[in-house]
């Protein structure tokens, strides 16, 4: 592990199958355990409607800051393993998922390969990115849109939440327990 470069990346959290709470809290204990990860902050919890294929059960979601040394691949290697050993099973393309994990923002990247796109293709259609997004990092300034992500929440038309769920967590993770 390169430790030379540390990197502050937004993920986004997401589950509609199973304990959807327990599911987010365990995907933030397994990060804070990682070698070399610090979580900074965890926005609050939002139930909100499917996006993509309508017809499955309500999401929760929020949006972790965290601090990394991994390169951007390995990343994404890490959140993936992170959602098998968490249990989910891979489906159609926006379908159930018990855990969600992706790369929404890695420092001021604007990146894309044939495995991801930087930063997330998707924010700026995401009410339920773009509002944790705001709420942990009200200041941060879309590196392509050149738009605050505060600003970007009320260009959006489709809302997909319905409500607030939970306050901030208050990090560090110790008062989450791993289920």
């Amino acid at each position: 592990m390169n430790r030379t470069n540390l990197n502050i990346a937004f993920i986004g959290i997401g589950s509609n199958e199973g304990n959807r709470l327990e599911n987010i809290k365990s995907s933030l204990v397994v990060i804070s355990e990682l070698p070399g990860f610090s979580i900074l902050k965890v926005s609050s919890i939002y139930e909100t409607l499917p996006f993509g294929n309508v017809h499955q059960n309500n999401f929760l979601n929020a949006v972790v800051k965290i601090t990394t040394y991994d390169d951007l691949h390995t990343l994404l290697k890490n959140l993936k393993k992170i959602e098998k050993e968490l249990g989910r099973v891979e489906r159609e393309k926006w379908g159930p998922r018990e855990i969600d994990l992706d790369i929404l923002l890695f420092n001021d990247l604007i990146f894309s390969d044939e495995i991801i796109t930087l930063p997330h293709k998707g924010i700026i259609y995401r009410d339920f990115v773009l509002v944790p997004l705001c709420e942990i990092e009200p200041d941060f300034v879309h590196p392509v849109f050149n738009k605050k992500v505060c600003e970007l929440v009320s260009q959006i038309k489709i809302k997909n939440i319905l409500n607030k769920i939970s306050e901030p967590f208050i990090m560090g993770v110790e008062n989450l327990e791993r289920k």
